[in-house]
């Protein structure tokens, strides 16, 4: 019985040292913590989306509290994150421009050509890596959804046309998809922009094939900047690119491509792109 009494009375001893001694310890090796961190983490979307250029929220917070990340680096959560940062900083917030992702690419499979059946893993990359893709067009979407499958915020959807379809209401432009397509056919922009975008990122100047690949994609005609009034276009990289500072969005360049290339891209938003419609997100009524 003694025994028993000694271990037990030896063991809280030593118990009780060792919490004193952690104690110590735990002062002595303590690292300091900004709270400002704390309520900067708490203040953002949450999504650890990486649009911000770091690894997480955590790592952003880290970041603006050290002063070495923008109030405005947070995409998700946009000007109403960044007002708030910018009140636990005391500091002004300053102007937050909203990029959404868009989609170079209106190869549905009604009108891109497949390759055949594709039984390989059922990922765009694997698809990419073993055949170049499931269609005829090395330059089109390959539809397997990878993109969707990274959008952390549920803002885009395959849709029965084979293609992404991007709802810009959830959209925050944080830019997984962008990172995550292997034929790059995604990139951000401001959700403002207002004027053309070419939905084709064939590059190929071979134009009988580029018809034969895709019904809608761009053959390189050239009408589009010839009757642009303010000549904004440029075709010299073999697709359509707009200078946003000169475009009016007068609608003249959607008349004259005859495949439909160019649409307006505040149509393209207007339109919410909810992945439910049958039609793509780029295909948007000519002007």
């Amino acid at each position: 019985m003694n025994t028993i009494l000694m271990t037990v009375a030896v063991a809280l001893c030593l118990g009780f040292a060792l919490g004193v001694l952690l104690g110590v310890f735990k002062k002595i090796f303590a690292v300091q913590v900004d709270p400002k961190v704390a309520q900067i983490q708490e203040a953002l979307s949450g999504g650890n989306c990486g649009g911000c250029g770091y690894a997480g929220c955590a790592a952003f917070a880290e970041a603006v509290a050290r002063g070495e990340a923008s109030v405005t680096g947070c995409v998700a959560g946009g000007t109403a994150t960044a007002e708030k940062i910018a009140q636990i900083l005391g500091v002004a917030a300053g102007a937050s421009v909203r990029k959404v992702a868009f989609l170079a690419c209106n190869g549905s499979k009604d009108c891109a050509k497949s390759r055949g059946t594709y039984n390989g893993i059922q990922t765009c990359k694997a698809a990419v890596l073993a055949v170049n893709g499931t269609k005829v067009c090395a330059f089109g979407c390959t539809g397997l959804g990878d993109c969707a499958a990274a959008c952390t915020f549920n803002a885009l959807h395959m849709g029965s046309d084979g293609l992404p379809h991007v709802d810009y209401e959830k959209c925050t432009g944080c830019g997984k998809c962008v990172k995550t397509c292997p034929k790059h056919l995604f990139s951000l922009m401001d959700a403002t922009t207002k004027g053309s975008v070419a939905l084709c990122s064939n590059h190929s100047d071979n134009k009988p094939q580029i018809k034969k690949d895709c019904a809608v994609g761009c053959f390189k005609c050239g009408l589009c900047a010839r009757k642009c009034p303010e000549k904004c276009l440029d075709v010299s990289s073999g697709i359509p690119v707009i200078d946003y500072s000169k475009c009016t969005s007068c609608g003249e360049c959607i008349k004259a491509c005859p495949d439909k290339v160019l649409h307006l891209f505040q149509d393209i938003v207007a339109r919410n792109g909810h992945s439910e419609n049958s039609g793509s997100t780029a295909s948007a009524s000519a002007v």
